[in-house]
């Protein structure tokens, strides 16, 4: 199968690379770029785990492919740390204890921060909507609403940190 080059932006950085048609973005990111923050979870769309932004919007990267990001804004974990000080979210998360094993947060971060980024003020009926695509084992969902709402409620929640 030939392969294509794909140029986008990664966390403010431009990129390009050379994949196969069909590789699916959670590996792209993962496996050729290092993009370690991405977990591969269910393969289906279902668990959130390696959800991303993609132009402002949460997408799962498990049900997209390298070769439709061609040209966009991806942002994932790693991307929402500025000048050495960790992103509003990862603070609250980890400052209300809903941080448990691990393995969803980022998910769970990267779909908060699309929301906030959208509706820097939203409701807890907004925030349990926005995170409705993202499922964690080892918590009951309370601590993780409540880092969101504690994000929201600070003077740089909605920023993307580009402004």
């Amino acid at each position: 199968m030939k392969e294509i080059t794909i140029t986008f932006t990664l966390n403010d950085k431009q990129v390009s690379a050379t994949t196969s048609p069909n590789r699916l973005l959670v590996d792209f990111l993962r496996k050729d770029l290092g993009i370690t923050s991405v977990k591969k979870g269910c393969s289906e769309g279902e668990c959130g785990a390696c959800t991303v932004i993609c132009n402002g919007k949460p997408i799962t990267s498990c049900t997209a492919l390298a070769g439709q990001i061609h040209g966009a804004k991806i942002i994932t974990l790693e991307g929402l740390r500025r000048d050495g000080e960790l992103d509003i979210l990862q603070e609250t998360f980890m400052d209300t204890g809903a941080v448990q094993c691990g393995f969803c947060t980022p998910g769970m971060i990267l779909s908060a921060k699309a929301l906030l980024m959208e509706n820097p003020n939203p409701g807890q009926e907004e925030i349990r909507r926005a995170m409705s695509g993202n499922l964690c084992r080892c918590t009951g969902y309370t601590k993780i609403l409540e880092a969101v709402s504690l994000a929201a409620d600070s003077p740089e929640g909605g920023t993307d940190g580009s402004e």
